[in-house]
């Protein structure tokens, strides 16, 4: 993890209230897991950015130090890792 890339992260999730670090996006997610948090996130009308991990090794690598936690997808809620699938179902 980058001193850039954890700025940039920090930058990011504190700039908005609920971040999905997800495998591909909420209009076409590209796992069973990343589809299950935005049905969860749809149904309950959250508002929330997404970001596809996919597109980016350097960013999907850093996450995992940036968060302590090796799988994804990843939900920020007010600047703060909540979890993943598993936690969030």
């Amino acid at each position: 993890l980058t001193v850039e890339l954890k700025q940039a992260l920090d930058t990011f999730i504190s700039s908005h209230k609920v971040v999905l670090f997800m495998k591909g996006t909420k209009d076409f997610p590209q796992c069973g897991f990343s589809n299950s948090l935005v049905q969860i996130l749809n149904s309950l009308s959250v508002q929330y950015e997404t970001v596809d991990i996919l597109e980016n090794d350097a960013l999907r690598q850093g996450l995992k130090e940036y968060s302590s936690w090796p799988t994804f997808p990843q939900l920020y809620i007010d600047g703060q890792f909540f979890g993943g699938c598993d936690i969030t179902v």
